[in-house]
Order: structure tokens, then sequence, then C-alpha cells
């Protein structure tokens, strides 16, 4: 599910339509890096708090790019044995024309069904606010054939902001080296139209991987195979992937629907974290698109003696 098409035709719909309109959801490729956005079951995965922050430039090569923004904390409560989180994102859109700003809270209830095998169940209440920046944009009614744009357009301004709610959930399931997940975005699939009616679609997301020591036990070597899908309306995407970790160093390589690859390194320790990626598109927009960038940061805090009831779910870093 590449991120979605032009901003252009996107704004034309806008513009000119009065039907149904579907939008997609922005992406991060580092999805263990943002665990939040990924599941809301993962809120509370490592019991001490934690606050995640990402940044993603896609496109960067080409004008009217998209940049997204999250920012997480989430930790274990054993008073409600189940963990919380809180979850904020902006997304901007053709150099900010169209922006979404959505502030998101999760809880995660545990599950410790056999002494080996942990079930998490999360819900997600999100509020979200869409809104356009009319300036920004252009009608045909402004151009000259010899000046170019001067004159006012005499198309009439909508909404400048839609505000909605929105509800998710998803399930994890894991043990000591193995993890699959499932979460369904947008249940209500929310209105979030400036003009008409634009259904938000409900986003599915599976996932599964494993970690797994190789090597002397000494060398603290492990390979994690990863396969992550996703589809939202007529968009599917299938992620497939490995992770290498060493000591305090990360690589991983993924593929994505066979057009394009993501390359991660990190590095990380007891208390931090940072990460960087880049998607390769295979095709000929390669050079002009200039990629997509990401970066990710993590500050693990220590708290309390872990109880011996919990059991962490182990899960890539990236």
């Amino acid at each position: 599910m590449q991120k979605r098409n032009n901003i252009i035709p996107v704004l034309l719909l806008l513009a000119f339509c009065s039907g149904n309109l579907f939008a997609q959801d922005p992406e991060f490729t580092q999805f263990y890096a943002n665990p939040l956005y990924l599941n809301p079951a993962m809120a509370g995965i490592v019991r001490c708090p934690r606050v995640n922050l990402n940044y993603r430039n896609q496109w960067p090569g080409i004008s009217g790019t998209y940049v997204t923004y999250a920012a997480s904390y989430d930790q274990h409560v054993d008073a409600v044995n189940g963990g919380l989180g809180l979850l904020v994102t902006n997304d901007k859109a053709g150099q900010g024309t169209l922006t979404t700003s959505t502030v998101s809270g999760i809880y995660s209830y545990l599950l410790n069904v056999t002494r080996e095998f942990s079930l998490k169940f999360g819900v997600q209440a999100s509020c979200f606010q869409k809104s356009i920046d009319w300036s920004k944009l252009t009608f045909g009614d402004m151009i000259d054939e010899r000046k170019g744009f001067v004159y006012n357009t005499n198309e009439q301004q909508r909404l400048q902001n839609k505000t909605n709610v929105d509800f998710s959930a998803g399930i994890l399931g894991y043990c000591k080296k193995y993890f699959f997940g499932f979460a369904a975005h947008h249940l209500t699939e929310p209105d979030e139209g400036l003009l008409g009616v634009s259904k938000l679609p409900m986003k599915i997301t599976a996932h599964a991987g494993a970690v797994l020591p190789i090597g002397d036990k000494g060398t603290q070597t492990f390979i994690s195979p990863n396969v992550l899908y996703q589809q939202q309306q007529n968009f599917q995407q299938l992620n497939l992937g490995m992770y290498v970790t060493k000591g305090t160093i990360t690589a991983g390589l993924w593929c994505r629907n066979q057009d394009s690859f993501i390359a991660v390194i990190g590095f990380q320790n007891h208390f931090f974290k940072v990460g960087y990626s880049y998607d390769v598109t295979i095709s000929k927009l390669t050079n002009t698109t200039a990629g997509s960038h990401e970066l990710s940061f993590s500050i693990q805090f220590e708290c309390r003696q872990v109880k011996k009831n919990y059991r962490p779910v182990i899960c890539p870093s990236f």
C-alpha cells in the first residue's frame, strides 16, 4: 500500500466532486518503531514507560511532498492489568495544503493463557481534524493566457476543517520467540470529507514474526523473519522482511509488493534507540521521487521491578 497518490488529483477531487470520496492512511515503514500506530494491542509491551518519536518524508524529490510525524507514550499498569498509551500524529500533504492531526488514547488488556503463551487485546479511541488551506489552491479561472495566475477565483470556499471521532481494535499473541497480531482501524469508517461525504475506509493489518537466536549464546545475535499485510479499500500491501541484530546494531531489509525495497539500520541500548530507513521504489519514478526517508527515536525509562506474572513481548525494534 504505497502511500496515497499525488496530491494534485486529490485536491482536484476535493474541488470539483460532490459524491463519495475515499482517503488512505499515511504509513510508516519502521513498523515496530511505531508500535501503537501499527496495532493498539502493542501498548505496554515493554512494561516500563516508553516514548517513541517518528518522522517520515515521502518523495522529497516531488513538489508537494508528504511529511508525517508521530509521537507516542505507553507503559504497562499493574492496576488495570494492561497497557495504557497516547498517540499523536500529524500528516501534511502538498506542502501543508492538506493537513490531518489525530490524538488517540489506547488501552490493552493482558491475558496469560498458559505459562508460555499470552494474548493482548487493544482498543483505541481517536479524535482527528482534517483541514485544507484554500490559499494554496489554484483554479482554472485564475489563469490569464499570457500572464499566468493573476486573477482571483470565483470558486466558493467551503469547509476549512472537519473534526470527527474514530475507533480501532487489535489483538496480539506471543510466546518466547514467536508473535502474531491483527488490527482493524477505522471500525466505524468516519466521515472526513470537506466537500460532500468522504468515508475513511477500514484498514486491516495482519503481522507475524519471530526473534531467533543464532550462534553461541555469548554473541547476542538474532535473526527475525517477518511478514506484514495491510488492506484498505482497494489498496493491498504485502511486506516480507528480515532483521539481523548483533549486540546494539540492527539491520533489516524488506520487500513491498515486489515493486520496492526498504533498508533499515538502527542502534539501541537499554535506554534509547535510533533508526533510519530508506524506501527504494523500483520503477521509472525512482530518480524523480528521491525515495522515502524515515527516522525513529525511542527512550526507555526505568521502572519498578517486573512482576513474575508479567511476560514482555519479544519483537523487532524497527
